[in-house]
């Protein structure tokens, strides 16, 4: 250091210092740290003996020490190294062989994060970081560490900067815990959004959306609605209760729950209001004060419950009503059946009166014996226990015997009865025996629900697809109430006692069972009471091929002359695929057989056929899933699908034909249906 135009070594005290314990007395009272500057050997730092030091760095050493805040001063052209008793815990292990050594050697890990910031400083221009990050090692490994300092310049008596000064304060563990509270609220947010329930939270007394979940998204439908008052978020709601229970809530600091409860939405923009059922709770938030100041909404849409719910009652109605009827019905021919016993019993009956009792007991036998097996056919059916004997068949035939079945009560009722039948034949694939019973007992209801001298009138028509059996009356009607459920199962119109006809309610739901068993659909409709009704059976048309493609063989079977198609047949019954396959080929066809979707995917890649005959139960994928695959494969784009299954519900054809079917065949599938297939398909070839 220079002393009156003289230079001096550091480590040497200039003459005009004493060598004394005076110079020493700004390191007095500094703790720990002051009596270790006091003892510690200076010899190789490059600060020199605290006797040599100038009055700027004596001045601010001396501050440092007598504070309780954590700070440092870096001097000189190596920025030698002095803090206080605070300090050391940032310092870690590095304390105490940092005393006195060099800025950059101590603290030489996080030297480019501090460099910049420390030339500023020594430039004259004070520094402030604000939660720094820097990886610290201070206890023998990396660390993660979180600061808040600032950085000044320390001045000289001549201006100078030689140094700088440090006010420090670490905030790793406050920072930590705000990341940790983060972390956890994000946490709290994810589990909210992902609650099965649903879930918002209002504040205000204007209710206004601050946090919603996916669940109440979903059951609102998803709009933007938070930042918005519940009234402007959900305009629909007005006047439905719940905005005035919110109000209540707030008000009052009482919960309210509320159970399966309907609320109208409307969840498509511009579409229909949707009524949907909820559980829920509405439950005041309160601030640290204890006054509400918004309310936390929680609960479940339980319409798909509420839905069940109401059916199982309404089943349970029914069947109490069916019971009621069984009853009634059974009294009603138990009745004469006893007193003409009685009757005969006495012995005391001409042979007039005797044969009279004995129709009546017989009558009202088969009475009987027709509701028994009315309910043990709706048993059969509902069971899936039916089999039905598929034969072709013209629908006129059918209509003439159920009119043949019905045609006593019809005269015993002096009803009108017209036909209008179609004037060629309608050929249909069924099982005659049910289908008679199907139009017998379409029209033994208008016969019975019509009053005596009314009029019934019967029609047959038919198109390229499809044929329909329609009876209308002029009778009693049904009600608009009862319309929708006719062909539930123990459903019937009130019955008053001038109606005394009845039933089981378990005919036209064995109709609906049956027709869908042969593919087809029942309709019914009606004006109201008292303005007669219509029922309409529609069937689907046999399928014959074209005249001109085909001849009558010698057992009456139609042969197509529509050969050389390549048709594929997919099952994985083996001798079921043999068997069709042969009967192709002597036909003429060139056929080919797989048992298995990947099979038949590759097959059809390889021969591109016309026409593929796809079972719907293979083992590896189903034939539905095949026919997607298909589809998608270019070659074989615009090949004839045929399914070829077991399945005959209109539920399966509907899957059929999303699924990329030209035609759906019920097995056993009949020949003529299939030489139909193969005759649209060599047309289109």
């Amino acid at each position: 250091m220079q002393e009156d135009g003289r230079w001096f070594d550091q480590a040497t005290p200039p003459p005009d210092l004493p060598d004394s314990a005076g110079p020493l007395m700004f390191l007095s009272a500094g703790g720990d740290m002051g009596a270790m500057m006091r003892a510690h050997d200076w010899s190789a730092s490059p600060l020199g003996h605290p006797r040599t030091w100038p009055q700027a760095l004596r001045t601010v050493v001396g501050l440092l020490l007598n504070s309780k805040f954590p700070m440092f001063v870096a001097w000189g052209p190596e920025l030698g190294f002095l803090y206080n008793d605070s300090y050391r815990e940032i310092l870690g292990d590095k304390h105490p062989a940092a005393l006195g050594g060099r800025f950059h050697d101590i603290w030489a890990e996080i030297w480019p994060d501090i460099s910049p910031l420390i030339e500023r400083a020594l430039r004259g221009e004070a520094t402030y970081a604000d939660r720094l990050y820097l990886v610290m090692n201070r206890h023998g490994y990396d660390e993660p560490t979180w600061f808040t300092f600032s950085y000044s310049p320390v001045r000289d008596e001549t201006g100078a900067i030689p140094g700088m000064y440090c006010a420090v304060v670490e905030v790793t563990d406050q920072v930590l815990a705000e990341q940790y509270r983060d972390e956890e609220n994000e946490r709290l947010r994810d589990l909210f959004a992902q609650a099965p329930g649903i879930m918002a939270v209002l504040r205000g007394p204007e209710h206004v959306f601050e946090l919603t979940n996916q669940s109440y998204m979903q059951l609102i439908g998803h709009r933007a609605i938070v930042g918005k008052r519940a009234r402007d978020a959900l305009p629909e709601i007005v006047g439905q209760g719940f905005l005035e229970l919110l109000d209540r809530v707030y008000a009052t600091g009482e919960p309210f729950v509320g159970h399966a409860l309907p609320v109208r939405l409307q969840r498509e923009p511009d579409g229909p209001l949707d009524e949907r059922y909820v559980d829920f709770v509405y439950q005041p938030i309160r601030d640290a004060n204890g006054q509400v100041n918004g309310i936390f909404v929680e609960g479940s849409d339980v319409t798909d419950r509420k839905l069940v719910e109401d059916e199982l009652r309404a089943a349970n109605r029914q069947k109490d009503q069916f019971l009621a009827m069984l009853a009634h019905e059974l009294r009603n021919p138990l009745a004469p059946i006893m007193t003409a016993a009685q009757l005969l019993k006495l012995g005391r009956l001409d042979a007039k009166s005797t044969a009279n009792a004995s129709e009546i007991i017989v009558r009202q036998a088969e009475h009987m014996t027709d509701l028994v097996n009315d309910l043990l056919d709706v048993s059969r059916v509902t069971r899936g226990l039916v089999t039905l004997e598929k034969e072709e068949l013209d629908l006129n035939a059918l209509v003439a015997a159920a009119v043949e079945q019905v045609r006593p009560l019809i005269d015993t009722r002096r009803h009108a009865l017209a036909l209008q039948l179609s004037d060629r034949p309608v050929h249909v694939t069924g099982d005659r025996t049910r289908l008679v019973q199907v139009i017998s007992n379409i029209l033994n209801n208008a016969a019975k629900y019509t009053a005596p001298g009314g009029r019934i009138v019967l029609a047959v028509t038919v198109d390229d697809r499809a044929a329909t059996v329609a009876v209308r009356d002029n009778g009693m009607g049904i009600a608009p109430e009862v319309l929708p459920y006719i062909f539930d199962l123990f459903t019937q119109a009130e019955r008053t006692p001038d109606r005394s006809q009845g039933g089981l309610g378990i005919g036209l739901a064995l109709v609906k069972s049956l027709v869908g068993l042969h593919g087809g659909t029942v309709h019914a409709r009606s004006d109201g009471l008292g303005q007669g009704s219509e029922f309409s059976i529609t069937l689907p048309c046999a399928a014959r091929p074209p005249a001109q493609a085909r001849e009558a063989g010698g057992d009456g079977t139609a042969v197509p002359d529509n050969g050389n198609l390549r048709v594929l047949v997919v099952d994985d019954n083996a001798d079921a695929a043999q068997m069709l396959a042969a009967l192709l080929e002597v036909q003429g066809h060139i056929v080919s057989v797989e048992y298995d979707g990947h099979g038949a995917l590759a097959r059809a890649r390889a021969e591109h056929p016309d026409v593929l005959l796809l079972d719907i139960g293979l083992p590896d994928m189903d034939g539905y899933e095949l026919a997607r695959r298909l589809r998608a494969q270019p070659e074989n784009a615009a090949a004839t699908l045929v399914a070829l299954t077991g399945y005959g519900q209109n539920q399966d054809r509907e899957e059929a034909q999303q699924a990329g079917f030209d035609h759906y065949l019920v097995k056993p599938a009949d020949l003529n249906e299939v030489n139909e297939v193969l005759a649209l398909a060599e047309a289109r070839r």
